[in-house]
C-alpha cells in the first residue's frame, strides 16, 4: 500500500493525481447537495425505520429531506429489475448478448426506469412525510425536485467513471455512507458517556472504547470474507502448466459472489409493505405489517433473512451461469482437471457455487442483521450501528477503488520500462 501511494505523487502520474482531484470535487459537491432541504419541506422527524438504509447510503440526504433524498437507490432497483428480467424476457435477454452496443441499451433503458422508480418514490415520500398538508400540485414539485436530484446524481457518477477513478455510482454510495461515521461515532459517544460521577464516566469511555474495537474487528473480517475465494484449476488442452514454470490457469469464485445486491434487493422487498400501509393508513393492515413484515420483530427478521439468502443464491447462479460457463470452456478446449467436459463440468461448478452460497447467504444474513440486533440489546440512537449493508459498500467499493488505482500504476510502470528496453 505504501509503495502504490509512493508511485501514486511521482512527477510521471500527475495526470492520476488531476483524476483523483476531480473524483473528491465531485464528491463534495455530492456531499454539499445533501445538506440542500427540498423548497418547501422540513427535516423529517419521524424514525425512519425501514428507510434507514436509504438515508444512510445517501448521506442523511432524506432524513433533511434534500434535493439528493433518493440517492441513486433508484437506479441500482432498476438495475437489478433489469438483470432479472434478462432471465425472463427473451428480447432483453438477446439483447445482453450483443456485446457492447446492448449493454448500453440495457444501461439506457435501466436509467429511465430508474428515473421512473425516482418519480414514483419521491411522490409516495412526500405524501408519506408531508401528509395530507400539502396539494397535489405540491406534491408533484417535490417528486418533480427529487427526480431531478437522482439524475443530476447520476450525470455526475458517470463524469467520475470518465474523468476520475473508479466508478462513479458506487462511489457516491459509498460517500454517503462514510459521511455519516463521525456522527454516528459522536451519537455512539454521547449514548455511553455519562458526564455523572468519575465511575460513571470512565465506565461509559470504557464502552466506547469497546464499541470503537468492535466497529473496527468487524471491519477487518468483512475485508476478509470479501477477499476470500475458492480457485478452481482449469487446464488447457494445448498448454502446459508445466513447461518453462508456467502457472496453472484458475477460475476464481468469490465466497461472497453476488456482493450487496440480495441485501438491497431483500431491503427493497421488505420495505414496500410498510410504504403502502403509511399510505393506505388502514389499521388492520397496518398492524399486521407491524407485526409480521418489519424486520425489528422476530417473524419480520426472519423474512428478511430468508429473502436475502434466497436471492443471494439465486443471483449467484444468474450471475456467474455454471452451464454457460462449462460450454465456453468445452470448446475453447479446456477443462477442470479430474472432471469430464460438459455435463460433468456443469453439475461440479453447480456444487461449488452451492457451497459457496451458503457461506456467503450466511456471511450477508449476520452482516445485515448484526445493526437490528445490536439496536434491540442496547439503548442507542437508530443511527449507531454496528456492520450493516452500509459497511458492506463501503469495504467493497474501496477495495476495487484501490485495485483500479494499483492496476493502473503497475500498467504504467510496465510500459515504462518496457519502453526502455
Amino acid at each position: 500500500m505504501f509503495s502504490t501511494l509512493k508511485q501514486l505523487f511521482a512527477p510521471t502520474n500527475q495526470d492520476l493525481r488531476k483524476r483523483i482531484r476531480f473524483t473528491l470535487i465531485a464528491l463534495a459537491i455530492f456531499i454539499i447537495g445533501t445538506g440542500i432541504r427540498v423548497p418547501g419541506t422540513q427535516d423529517v422527524t419521524s424514525n425512519l425505520g425501514f428507510l434507514e438504509l436509504i438515508n444512510s447510503m445517501g448521506g442523511g440526504a432524506l432524513k433533511r429531506f434534500s434535493i439528493f433524498a433518493l440517492g441513486v437507490m433508484p437506479y441500482i432497483t432498476a438495475t437489478i429489475v433489469m438483470q432479472l428480467l434478462q432471465e425472463i424476457v427473451p428480447s432483453i435477454n438477446e439483447m445482453s448478448k450483443q456485446g457492447h452496443v446492448g449493454r448500453q441499451k440495457i444501461n439506457q433503458i435501466s436509467r429511465f426506469m430508474g428515473l421512473l422508480f425516482a418519480f414514483i418514490e419521491g411522490y409516495a415520500f412526500s405524501f408519506l412525510f408531508l401528509g395530507n398538508t400539502a396539494s397535489p400540485k405540491e406534491y408533484l414539485y417535490i417528486a418533480t425536485v427529487l427526480t431531478a436530484g437522482t439524475a443530476f446524481l447520476l450525470w455526475l457518477g458517470d463524469q467520475i467513471t470518465q474523468k476520475g477513478i473508479g466508478n462513479g455510482l458506487s462511489l457516491i454510495i459509498m460517500a454517503g455512507i462514510i459521511a455519516t461515521l463521525p456522527q454516528m461515532f459522536i451519537d455512539a459517544f454521547n449514548g455511553l458517556v455519562v458526564f455523572d460521577t468519575t465511575q460513571t464516566i470512565v465506565l461509559g469511555i470504557v464502552k466506547f472504547t469497546l464499541f470503537v474495537l468492535l466497529y473496527f474487528l468487524i471491519v477487518i473480517g468483512v475485508v476478509y470474507v470479501q477477499e476470500a475465494e475458492r480457485r478452481i484449476p482449469i487446464q488447457y488442452a494445448n498448454k502446459s502448466t508445466s513447461a518453462y514454470g508456467q502457472a496453472a490457469s484458475f477460475m476464481p469464485i468469490k465466497v461472497n459472489a453476488a456482493g450487496v445486491v440480495p441485501v438491497i434487493f431483500a431491503s427493497s422487498l421488505i420495505s414496500v409493505p410498510g410504504i403502502l400501509a403509511q399510505v393506505i393508513k388502514n389499521e388492520g393492515f397496518t398492524l399486521f405489517v407491524q407485526k409480521y413484515l418489519t424486520y425489528t420483530t422476530p417473524i419480520g427478521f426472519i423474512i428478511y433473512a430468508i429473502f436475502i439468502f434466497l436471492f443471494g443464491y439465486f443471483y449467484t447462479f444468474m450471475y456467474l451461469k455454471p452451464e454457460e460457463f462449462s460450454k465456453n470452456l468445452q470448446e475453447n478446449g479446456g477443462y477442470i482437471p479430474g472432471i469430464r467436459p460438459g455435463a460433468d463440468t456443469k453439475k461440479y461448478l453447480s456444487k461449488v457455487l452451492t457451497r459457496l452460497t451458503v457461506l456467503g447467504g450466511l456471511f450477508l444474513v449476520i452482516i445485515a442483521g448484526l445493526p437490528i440486533i445490536f439496536s434491540s440489546f442496547t439503548n442507542l440512537p437508530t443511527t449507531v450501528s454496528i456492520g450493516g449493508t452500509g459497511l458492506l459498500i463501503v469495504v467493497g467499493v474501496a477495495l476495487e477503488t484501490y485495485k483500479q488505482l494499483e492496476g493502473s500504476l503497475l500498467s504504467r510502470n510496465y510500459k515504462k520500462g518496457y519502453k526502455r528496453r
